[in-house]
C-alpha cells in the first residue's frame, strides 16, 4: 500500500499532466477573460465629474477678471472647494490665483474679504501718492492719516488697519473732481466709516505703517 507521501507525489503528477495537455486551452481561456475585461473597463461610463472655473493662468491680486483669465476644470464630486464663484468675470481679485486654482468668494473683492477680520468693514480709500501705496502689500496693518493741504496739521482717522486688495485696474481718474492717486480696500471698524468718509473729502489721505 502506497504511503501518504507516495499518494500526494501520484496526485501531483497527474494534475502535471493534464495541466500540461490542456495548456493551451487554459491560455485561451485566460485571454479571453482578459479580452472581456478590457472590454468592460472600456465601455463603462466615464465618472461623473463637476465643471468648476479656474484661473487659466497666473493672476495678481486687483486683477479685473476677463475671459481669457478663465478655463474650466472637471472636478469629482465632493472635492470642490466651498464658496465657489459661478461668473467671476469683471470681479476684482483681491489675492493672488495661481493657474489653475478655483475662484471662490474669499479672493475677490466683496463681503467675503472681511471674513478672516470679525468686525471689520471693507472700505475703499484713495491715496494720492500713488507711488507711496505702491510700496503697501495686502495684509499689511496701516494707520490712516488725514493731513489738512492748508497745512493745518494731520489726525489718525483709522488705527491699525488691515490692506485688503490693491485694486491694479481701477481707473485712476474717474470722474470729472476725481483726486488722483490709488484705490487701496482696507478693512476698518464701523464706527470710523463717518470719519474716514469726511476726510477722504476735506484733507488727503496718507499712511503710516501701524506699529
Amino acid at each position: 500500500m502506497p504511503s501518504p507521501r507516495e499518494r500526494l507525489a501520484r496526485i501531483a503528477r497527474t494534475v502535471r499532466r493534464v495541466v500540461l495537455r490542456r495548456r493551451r486551452l487554459l491560455a485561451a481561456l485566460l485571454t479571453a477573460v482578459a479580452v472581456a475585461s478590457g472590454i468592460q473597463a472600456a465601455a463603462a461610463p466615464p465618472p461623473a465629474r463637476v465643471g468648476v472655473m479656474v484661473a487659466a493662468h497666473d493672476l495678481a491680486a486687483g486683477t479685473v477678471i476677463g475671459a481669457d483669465d478663465l478655463t474650466e476644470a472637471r472636478f469629482a464630486p465632493g472635492t470642490t472647494p466651498s464658496g465657489l464663484e459661478g461668473s467671476p468675470e469683471g470681479r476684482i481679485l483681491a489675492a493672488p490665483l495661481r493657474a489653475g486654482e478655483p475662484v471662490t468668494d474669499v479672493r475677490l473683492v466683496g463681503p467675503a474679504l472681511t471674513a478672516g477680520y470679525p468686525g471689520l468693514t471693507a472700505v475703499p480709500v484713495r491715496l494720492p501718492d500713488a507711488g507711496m501705496a505702491g510700496l503697501l502689500r495686502v495684509g499689511d496693518r496701516i494707520d490712516l492719516v488725514a493731513a489738512d493741504p492748508q497745512g493745518s496739521g494731520a489726525s489718525v482717522v483709522a488705527a491699525d488697519v488691515p490692506v485688503l486688495v490693491l485694486p491694479a485696474d481701477v481707473p485712476q481718474d474717474v470722474g470729472a473732481g476725481a483726486l488722483p492717486g490709488r484705490l487701496v480696500l482696507v478693512g476698518v471698524e464701523p464706527a470710523d466709516v463717518p470719519a474716514i468718509a469726511d476726510a477722504a473729502v476735506r484733507y488727503f489721505l496718507t499712511f503710516v505703517y501701524a506699529r
